[in-house]
């Protein structure tokens, strides 16, 4: 028995090099439980077109879930690399083949691998959004529990705008500014999971649709899409929900990597505001004192490589014409190792808040440090009545002066009160950020279903501590 799925029309065999060449195994190996759960829904539609009898089709389901439990157990994969295939999706039909004889010879009946392909990647869409959605909730919880603490201990700190400090604010405000965008990310990661399971490829076949009755709605429901694909052409070429996947994914690291970057200048000793504990933290193999934050520095280089990864998966499809080309595999292949990836940071970023100490003294000691109340002085002025460029030009120079004699602003306003006197909604003022993490909670409220799984990976997150 051949292991490849095609071949008759050959009258020599493929160059094994280029077959090696061309193998997709390793990268879809992680796709084999969705290829599984592909295949029994087309027995469905098998079945459910007279095109196997009901005991062809129960051999089948018998057989694929062996194939499961053997994925589920590891053995899977040690059979699949001995195979010389060109993917997972024939690998499984060779296993189908080998284990369910005759029955095994119907599996493939009505089915290309285009809409085998385009169906079990939805799959693999669905579940790794909402896996990266719970991630992202669960590090924003963290970020809105911090916020609340923070927010009883008042801790003010100099937040800084082109790296200079440029006003005081409380720390939960800045803790509330973190949690927004993972916030956002799981809004939007859980989007594409709801429309990944919106149009079923299944039963387009190669892309005209298929000669045999193939029973497309019970495909359908059985794997949970709302309604078959409209257009079969489209639905093999579509990489829509992947690549918004592989978007959504570039995004949420990217919004790791630029918290990561402030917690690893706040480390540094010249701001003194963050202490990594040791689990998180990594030595030089000359320099006895160094302490550095190694797992924040490296989830900086994978928000860049995901973005070059992304990029790439883009590329690829701009000389495509709207159909399946193999190009598609490389896409795939990106798609797969950005969500992956992604998994890892966020929860290798997780992880590594654990160990986060914040010094909060530090950040009172040097919260008026460059002046940060030259703001709240000319806002002082202007409500006195001094025209606003006039009250800008008159602290400005106070601030020359100051700064050149060695000495603060003089003013009766300190960091806590500078805080205090904000008055626009959204601001830094207590009873602002109150409302700021009220809001945050219940919206990740709306976003946590009970219903859903909760990853490993996110299990165990909690606040930094002091």
């Amino acid at each position: 028995m051949t292991a490849l799925q095609w071949g008759g029309r050959f009258s020599a065999a493929a160059d094994s090099a280029l077959l090696a060449f061309g193998s997709s195994l390793e990268e879809d190996l992680v796709l084999a439980p969705f290829d599984v759960a592909c295949s029994l829904a087309h027995v469905e539609a098998l079945e459910g077109g007279a095109i196997v009898s009901p005991s062809q089709a129960e051999s089948l389901r018998a057989t694929l879930r062996a194939i499961e439990a053997e994925i589920a157990g590891g053995t899977f994969a040690v059979y699949a690399r001995g195979l010389g295939v060109e993917d997972i999706h024939g690998a499984i039909d060779a296993r189908v083949r080998e284990l369910a004889g005759s029955a095994g010879e119907w599996l493939h009946a009505g089915r290309s691998r285009n809409d085998q392909v385009a169906t079990t990647l939805l799959l693999y869409v669905r579940d790794r959004a909402h896996r990266a959605a719970a991630l992202t909730r669960a590090i924003a919880r963290v970020l809105v529990a911090c916020a609340g603490h923070e927010l009883d201990a008042q801790t003010v700190v100099a937040a800084c705008t082109h790296r200079q400090p440029a006003q005081p604010v409380l720390l939960a405000f800045i803790f509330a500014a973190w949690s927004e965008p993972f916030v956002t990310a799981a809004r939007r990661l859980a989007a594409i999971a709801d429309d990944a399971a919106r149009a079923c490829p299944l039963g387009s076949a190669a892309l005209a649709g298929s000669g045999l009755p193939l029973d497309r709605e019970r495909a359908t429901r059985a794997l949970g899409f709302a309604a078959p694909s409209r257009n079969a052409l489209h639905a093999i070429g579509n990489r829509d929900a992947a690549l918004d996947l592989a978007h959504a994914c570039v995004r949420a690291v990217i919004d790791a990597s630029r918290v990561a970057e402030e917690l690893i200048v706040w480390s540094t000793p010249a701001y003194g505001y963050v202490r990594l504990g040791d689990a998180a933290s990594t030595g030089s193999s000359l320099m006895p004192q160094k302490r550095n934050p190694d797992p924040f520095e490296l989830v900086r280089a994978h928000a860049a490589k995901l973005v070059g990864a992304y990029t790439g998966a883009l590329a690829t499809l701009c000389g495509l014409a709207p159909s399946y080309q193999r190009d598609l595999q490389i896409t795939k292949s990106q798609t797969i190792a950005i969500s992956e990836d992604t998994l890892a940071v966020l929860a290798a970023f997780g992880r590594a808040w654990e160990s986060v100490h914040f010094v909060r003294e530090r950040m009172e000691g040097t919260a008026l440090d460059g002046y940060t109340i030259a703001t709240d002085v000319a806002d002082q002025l202007v409500m006195a009545g001094t025209p606003p460029r006039e009250a800008h030009a008159r602290v400005g120079a106070e601030v020359s002066r100051a700064e050149s004699e060695g000495r603060e602003l003089d003013a009766s306003l300190d960091a806590h009160s500078s805080v205090a006197a904000k008055q626009t909604h959204g601001s830094t003022a207590p009873h602002d950020v109150r409302e700021q993490i009220a809001s945050l909670e219940r919206e990740l409220a709306t976003l946590d279903p009970s219903t859903e799984p909760v990853p490993s990976e996110v299990e165990g997150l909690r606040a930094a501590r002091g």
